[in-house]
This record gives C-alpha cells, structure tokens and sequence, in this order.
C-alpha cells in the first residue's frame, strides 16, 4: 500500500493563528486527511511550529522578552487553537527542540560536503543605530519589481517575488527606521544554479500540478535559479556547524522546511524512514501561496541536493482569504483570530463558510454577514433542520426508536442511490484537492433530503410514514461519515445521537440503522446566530457601527485596564516635530510612552500631570523605543485635548 505523508505550513511562533492561515493550509489538510483515513490509507499528517528568525526575535524586543518565553507561549496558543478547531495532526512538534536542531546540522553538513554550499563575502544591511545587521525581516521599503510599498527584506506580498534585503528600494531599519548602510560580511549560499537542469526535468511530471503553482515556479526558471544565502548574522536561532561561522545562524527558511523531517523523526524514531526514504511515500505539503517559492522550488532543490528523501509529489497552495474586502494585516488587527473566535462561536460553521468561501483559484473575501446568512439559512436551516425534523419526528411518534419500514419505491431507492452517488463525487473531488466543490456536492445531497420529506409528507400519517422516515435517517446516518472531513464535530454529534461508532469511507450508501434501535437524546446541530453578535465581531476590526448597534459588550470594556497615571518626566524626541516620550508612574510602576502630542504640549507642562492611560495595549517600538501604554485624548479637527480626572485622585486609581 502506497504511504501518505502530508504536512501543513509551519505557523510562525510569534503570534495566535488567524483565519487566513486556516483558509490557506490548515483546513484543506486536515479535510484531505481525515478523508484519506476514513478510507483506511496509510497516512500521517506532520506539523509543528517554526521558532526561529527575525520575526520572533521581533516580537521579543517589542515585548520585553526573550524569543524562548515568546516561542513557548505562542507553540501552546498555536497547539490549543487547532486542536480545539479540529485540525489533528500525528506529530505538532516545534523547530526549537534539539532533535530538530541535530537534523538541520546534518542536513547542512551533507549539502556542504558536497559542494552544494559556498561561501562568499556579500553585501548586507547594516543599522548603525542599532548597531547590527539587518536579516529579511528587520527591513522594509520598495520592492525593485512591482514598486509595491512596504516589501520585506524576504518577500514582496504584492507581487510575490523572492528578496534580499540589499534589493530593496528606500529600505528602513523596523526597529528604529533610520535608513541602513552596506556593510560586507560572509555567508554561505545554496547553489540553486547548479541544480536547475535537474529541477527542469523533475518538473515535467508534475502536470497535475494547480495552476497557481506551475506558472509561479516557470516564472522562476524563466529568469534562471540564482545562488541564495542559507546563513544569517543574528543571535536567535541554529548555529551554523562550521568552525569558520562561528556567530551565524541557519537562515530560518531554510531550516524550517527540514522540520518537517524532524517532525517526522519525533513520531516515531523508526517508521519515519519509511516514509520519506522511500519512493512509494506521496508526499504533500499544504500552504498558501507566500509559501510557493519556497516548497515548491528551493525545498525539491534542497531534497535533490541532499539525494536520500523523497520528493513531493503534490503542492496544492491556496490563495489569499481577505476580510470584508482588505487584506489581513496582523500589525493593523485587520484580522480574525482563531482562538477568539473559538470563545464565541463553534468551530464547524467557521469550517463550512472557509470551505465553501475557500481560496483555491484566486483570493477571496470573509465577510462577516456572510458569515450569518451561510450559519443561518444553509447549516441551520438546510443541514440542522433535515436532521432535527426528521429525528424529531422519530422521538414523538416513534418513542424514540427507529420505525420498520415497507417496501421502497423507487423515489426511495433513488434518494438511497444519490447517497452512494455522492461517496464517490465527494471522494474523486477530495483527491483532486477540489474541497469547495466536495462541500457543497454533500450540501446537495441534503437539500434533496429535505424535499423528499416535504414531498411525501410524513406528518400525514399514512402506511408510508415509518418508511420515509426510515430512509431520511438512512441519509442521517450516512452524513455522520461522508460530513467528517469537513465538518467533524457535527459528523460526530450525530454518531453519537444515532449511537453509530466511527465508520468507513467506502462504507457511505451502505450504511443502516437497526430497526427499533433507540436513538439519543436530540441535539441542535447549529444555533442561530443574532446580528448583533456579528457586529462585535465587525467592531473588533474598526467598522463602523450599523445604527441598530450601539452597545459596546460588558466583556470586552472590561478587557481594558485603564488607569490614572502622573507624568514624571517628558522630553522631545530627536529628530522628529510630534512625538514626546513620557515616563509615567502608575501606582509603583514605571511605565513610557511615545505619543504624538509635541505640536499641542510642551514637556514643561506635563511633567506632575494627572492623566488617563490604557496600560494593556500590546508594547509597539517607535523611533527605537518602546511604547507600552496609550495617553487618552479627546479630538476635534486639529485640536488635541488629553483626559485628565476633574478632582484630586491617586495615580494607579482604576477607571471603570
């Protein structure tokens, strides 16, 4: 039997997952995972978080930190949020543990020994205000191909082309934006020249390949493979094993990737081997299509460059998911994040609108209203309400226990046959990556469900009663199977009501219920959403309120911790006209912040302020300092008024 071995995207371990990363890897693996197990294929589905770079070493320096604690919280944030959505993996290991830092050493070891990497003295970005190169992500400016403002140092968002820092337009340091210089240092570089031809030639048997895919790797070797650097100069991540490299890291993409070797080594220290030392294992990898370039051509170079792992056989990359017509941007909050969703709203209607809405050929948009309409008119009232009718129906007027039925007619054996119909519909299109049209090909299926209870109207009463219901919890039944991969928690809850124990795949069309078996107690698949509901969710990302909405939710005013604070010193911030850095007190802590209220205050006048602060917004870096806090002001056009209490009150004093 032909081994399977998917992998998702290592999500960065910087921050919780949000839903375009679900929309994009997380989700379709798991639904073509589950599917493939259902049918009893050997299978493993491998993940884990990406702990090293710029990005974490980032997220600390903002955070006051140290990139181990920001990994540690962030890996068990990560874990939680999708296991609780239903994502399940064999193996979620992490790139910071030593079994993974062991394999990327030899990894890079053999690739060096055998002439794969080279060193060579280069160009990089050097901040003199921060006294340290500047890697991929510590840098921004104008991407040299679509002059899209705002390209990192590693990648253009926009137009999703392969960068160094060094080829950026007008670049700026992210810590504190002054303009870098070049300053020469070595690194070491894969040698992806030399493995083009065979790349080429691997290429052409990868026909079925999605579109996205083929034409962005083309575009790569139109231009030729260049040699890239696998090696950076910063604190944060995997020594290099050289002797002569001494203070060099593992450049982060090139190492992650190897996670998922790792990863694999971690589940089980033997039968990995069978998996990804042989040429019958299919290999998978899920991502979004930032991720291309990387799995799709510098991952198959590093593999071919190594010669003892298997190739990937298939790289099915999604698209964008916007939301509510802006691209996700993590830094503006224009996000939906996974684990607050989680604490409003069940993972299962998340999990249909993301199938049907899924980006597979092109971006698409999240809409919030959306979001309501597909809960409430399609999983509510088309999937719940077939299934709470019909089993609602068994509970009044049949105790509860499933009615023998007569002899069938062929309306029933035609609605019996589409069951069987959409096994294999769904099943062709789950293997063809086609997970949108899979979803909806079984939302058909119910829709016809219902129109065969309405039209042969069992509340009548009649001889034919007992076998239209019978054969409406046949299709019930079934939908415990063919819906797990999609909807896994619903396929469950209704096992659990009809007391069916985890079937297979193949098995769909043919499953029945026992005559006068008595069912559980009745469920509600999924609950109305109110509209109210969906505009906190809309406020979270600065819409405007509908006029109908005009209460702010208790719970979310009291996750604000606002305060009375005394400013103890103020001072002008060299080089810019707005912004003060303030140093507060609020109770016994010392707190700073940098606000832009030079042009309405003086640094005279602040200094023994009372004022009011929101001392629980996420620490941001400014010109090179640290703003933990927020100052309170009110505005009128141009003018600028901070809050200050009206009466004598101690600093630390709560507002509530």
């Amino acid at each position: 039997m032909k081994r399977i071995l998917v992998t998702s995207a290592l999500p960065y371990a910087n921050g919780p997952i949000h839903i375009g990363h679900l929309a994009g890897c997380y989700l379709p693996a798991d639904i073509y995972v589950r599917y493939q197990k259902l049918k009893g294929r050997d299978i493993i589905h491998i993940c884990g978080t990406d702990e090293h770079g710029v990005l974490i070493t980032m997220k600390a320096l903002q955070e006051k930190t140290t990139p181990e604690q920001i990994v540690n919280k962030y890996y068990l944030n990560i874990k939680e949020s999708l296991d609780n959505f239903g994502i399940k993996y064999d193996n979620f290991s992490r790139t910071s543990s030593p079994l993974h830092h062991k394999t990327a050493q030899n990894f890079f070891l053999k690739l060096y020994r055998k002439g794969y990497l080279t060193p060579k003295d280069s160009e990089q970005l050097y901040c003199n205000n921060c006294k340290r190169f500047l890697p991929e992500r510590f840098v921004e400016g104008i991407c040299p191909y679509c002059n899209y403002k705002g390209a990192r140092g590693d990648q253009c968002e926009h137009c999703g082309r392969w960068l160094e820092p060094t080829m950026l337009k007008e670049p700026k340091c992210q810590i504190c934006s002054d303009t870098p210089i070049k300053r020469v240092t070595k690194h070491w570089f894969l040698r992806l020249d030399l493995l083009q031809l065979e790349f080429e030639s691997w290429l052409k048997s990868k026909q079925a390949w999605k579109e996205n895919v083929i034409s962005f790797v083309k575009s790569w070797l139109k231009d030729g493979l260049e040699p890239r650097p696998v090696t950076r100069d910063i604190d944060w991540g995997i020594p290099v094993p050289l002797p002569q490299a001494k203070g060099k890291v593992i450049y982060v993409w090139f190492e992650a990737l190897i996670g998922y070797i790792s990863s694999t080594i971690e589940w089980d220290k033997e039968r990995w081997k069978d998996y990804w030392l042989s040429q019958d294992t299919e290999l998978i990898h899920f991502i979004g299509k930032d991720n291309i370039v990387f799995h799709a051509i510098v991952w198959p170079a590093m593999l071919m460059a190594h010669g003892d792992f298997v190739l990937p056989s298939q790289i099915p990359a999604n698209e964008f998911l916007n939301i509510e017509g802006k691209k996700i941007s993590t830094s503006r909050n224009w996000a939906i994040w996974l684990p607050d969703y989680l604490k409003n709203f069940d993972p299962d209607p998340l999990r249909y609108i993301l199938t049907v809405n899924a980006p597979e050929r092109g971006d698409v948009d999240f809409v919030w209203n959306d979001f309501l309409a597909k809960n409430n008119s399609e999983l509510s009232d088309i999937l719940g309400n077939f299934v709470n009718r019909t089993l609602s129906f068994v509970t009044q007027h049949f105790g509860r226990k499933i009615p023998r039925p007569g002899q069938y007619t062929l309306e029933d054996m035609e609605l019996l046959k589409k069951i069987e119909l959409a096994r294999d519909n769904v099943g062709a299109l789950i293997e063809k990556f086609e997970f949108k049209k899979g979803m909806k090909e079984i939302m058909n299926l119910v829709k016809d469900g219902n129109k065969y209870f309405d039209y042969n109207k069992p509340w009548k009463k009649t001889e034919r009663t007992p076998t239209i219901i019978y054969v409406c919890t046949t299709l019930i039944a079934n939908l415990g199977t063919i819906l797990n991969p999609f909807l896994p928690f619903t396929a469950r809850s209704i096992r659990e009501t009809l007391g069916i124990k985890k079937s297979k795949w193949d098995e769909v069309g043919r499953l029945k219920i026992p005559k006068g078996k008595e069912i559980g107690k009745l469920k509600i698949l999924f609950k109305k959403i109110e509209k109210e509901r969906i505009e906190v969710e809309k406020r979270k990302l600065g819409k405007p309120l509908d006029k109908e909405s005009i209460i702010v939710s208790l719970e979310d005013f009291k996750k604000l911790d606002i305060r009375v604070a005394e400013i103890k010193e103020a001072l002008k911030i060299d080089g810019t006209d707005k912004l003060l850095k303030l140093r507060i007190l609020i109770g016994n802590e010392e707190k700073q912040i940098i606000a832009g209220i030079a042009p309405h205050y003086s640094p005279q006048e602040l200094i023994g302020k009372k004022v009011v602060v929101l001392t629980n917004l996420e620490p941001r870096i400014i010109k090179g300092e640290c703003s933990d806090s927020m100052l309170l002001a009110a505005t009128e056009g141009d003018k600028v008024v901070l809050l200050v209490p009206d009466k004598n009150i101690s600093s630390g004093s709560r507002v509530s």
